[in-house]
């Protein structure tokens, strides 16, 4: 178990980086968590912390109920404010395995006008299985987001929500896939708003959507596992 956790923390504390080269967040803003295999917890970033000052001995280790384990590297410091919504994802979603949370852009710049981006190119098939879709306005602090998080991706094959006026959550069978659906997300939404300042957007039929979504998440790459459902 031990091995696990320095594992995660590694992995969690390198992948915010990948938040920064793709110009996901700014400032201290965002955070990524994972999931621990094998064990009722999970590791997240601190709150406020600078992106070139995180560790792994800095992350924090938490409960489900998004408890800091005392005692544990990082535990003299406060988690990240969102830390109460990832648990309720780990909690309620059992094959989540990492969650990301951004303010990117373009993303945000759709859930600031609460609109799903539509499945309009096949990028967006390949990696989300049909649209972006908008959860509701929820408070940051407690575990709302996590709630809406839950109840608006639940039965949705999209692995990003956007929050209303906030900004995006994904997630992943790991941390790393959950990076990969936040740097995607962040990319067709500006792909899709361009197009848009073009003109009409064409949709892609719904029988081409699943056959695009089949083929990307079973055949496509060295090692394909399958959607997160």
């Amino acid at each position: 178990m031990e091995a696990a956790i320095t594992g995660i923390r590694a992995d969690v504390a390198a992948l915010h980086a990948e938040l920064v080269k793709y110009g996901l967040v700014i400032w201290t803003g965002g955070n990524i968590s994972g999931r621990v295999p094998g064990a009722d917890l999970f590791v997240i970033k601190p709150s406020g912390v600078s992106y070139d000052e995180l560790s792994p001995e800095n992350m924090i280790l938490c409960d489900l109920d998004g408890r800091v384990i005392p005692g544990t590297p990082g535990s003299d410091r406060s988690p990240s404010s969102d830390t109460a919504a990832h648990a309720y994802v780990y909690r309620h979603m059992s094959l989540v395995g990492g969650v990301v949370h951004t303010h990117s852009t373009y993303a945000t710049a759709w859930a600031a006008r609460g609109e799903a981006i539509p499945c309009v190119i096949t990028a967006m098939a390949d990696e989300f299985g049909g649209p972006i879709p908008v959860g509701p306005f929820a408070i940051i602090g407690d575990d709302s987001i996590g709630v809406s998080i839950v109840d608006t991706l639940s039965g949705h094959r999209s692995r990003a929500v956007l929050m209303q006026n906030h900004g995006v959550f994904t997630i992943g069978k790991d941390a790393r896939d959950a990076v990969k659906a936040a740097v995607m997300t962040e990319d067709v939404a500006r792909t899709v708003h361009i197009a848009r300042q073009l003109g009409e957007v064409l949709p892609i039929p719904e029988a081409a959507i699943d056959s695009l979504f089949d083929r990307y998440q079973n055949v496509y790459g060295q090692a394909p596992k399958g959607a997160l459902q």
